[in-house]
């Protein structure tokens, strides 16, 4: 294979049923100057798909975890652009060829990544929820302690594509986390790369029952501490949205039900930012309140 722009990287591990939607979103780019990498993490069963001159599948005797299998993909890749698809979820038809478009168009001194919106999809195909990412982090900030901008989401980071060299610069990725392997990537990312924010959908991320890192009670929480723990002294000189951090962290785990963990997160978040914190319990106990009183009165 000549050497491609981009290479599309998707790790899986035991998701057959899965990862060949995957492998079908990224050969259906609208740009063909592309390979997709396939890095088999153990599965059980070996994956089987159908050979496609684009694409390339490796097979790892060991388990690496989600980091590790990312880092296997990115020592692999030819292309001087890199992204990377999650086994479960879905690109756009126009991911690939939008994304470097806008990295083809930008002024900001190199070296430059590019995000972009991605959408929650049920298994109808029901949209839940669309996220859209902030404009740009300059080469110096740190994403995601930042202050946002109204409407925009820092939870688009799966749709990331960055050059192949600037990854190996920073390290790859941190194969220590088993979960926040993207939130802790982008710690190190912003301050030695730009990243613009495209205001469109590229990205489909799926909801289904199977597992998902993401949902594992035990790794949420590990993680998060092990992220803290790592960034000590950054978190503490962002305070307002170390604070907001935590409270979503505190929110999100209440909704898996983890509520002593959600209650342990809730008073942290207070204490690191009363100020900031209370009113946003304030106004989401409001609006519950209000939801409740509509449903009862069916207004």
């Amino acid at each position: 294979m000549s050497q491609p722009l981009l290479s599309i990287i998707i790790p899986t591990h035991n998701r057959p049923h899965l990862i060949a939607h995957a492998v079908q979103s990224a050969l259906e780019q609208t740009m063909d100057d592309l390979e997709v990498i396939v890095v088999d993490d153990a599965s059980r069963e070996p994956i089987d798909l159908p050979s496609h001159p684009r694409l390339r599948t490796i097979r790892l005797s060991q388990p690496h975890g989600g980091a590790g299998t990312r880092n296997v993909g990115l020592e692999a890749a030819l292309g001087r652009w890199v992204t990377f698809l999650d086994d479960d979820d879905r690109l756009l038809p126009h991911m690939a060829a939008v994304s470097l478009e806008a990295l083809s168009q930008t002024t900001l001194p190199a070296p430059v990544a590019v995000i972009s919106g991605l959408e929650k999809v049920n298994s109808q195909g029901q949209v839940l929820e669309t996220r859209l990412p902030p404009p740009q982090r300059l080469c110096g900030a740190h994403f995601s302690l930042e202050e946002l901008e109204p409407g925009k989401s820092y939870n688009t980071k799966q749709t990331l594509v960055v050059e192949r060299e600037v990854l190996h610069k920073i390290g790859g990725w941190d194969s220590s986390f088993r979960s926040r392997v993207h939130s802790e990537l982008f710690l190190r990312l912003n301050p030695a790369c730009s990243i613009i924010g495209l205001p469109i959908v590229t990205y489909q991320l799926y909801t289904h029952e199977g597992e998902r890192v993401s949902r594992n009670p035990i790794l949420r929480q590990e993680s998060f501490l092990q992220l803290v723990r790592k960034y000590e002294s950054l978190f503490k000189a962002h305070p307002k949205m170390f604070a907001q951090l935590v409270y979503d962290h505190a929110f999100i785990s209440y909704k898996i039900g983890q509520k002593r963990a959600a209650f342990f997160n809730l008073c942290w978040a207070m204490q690191i930012d009363p100020f900031y914190i209370f009113p946003r319990i304030a106004s989401r106990f409001y609006r519950s309140g209000l939801k409740k009183l509509s449903g009862a009165y069916k207004i």
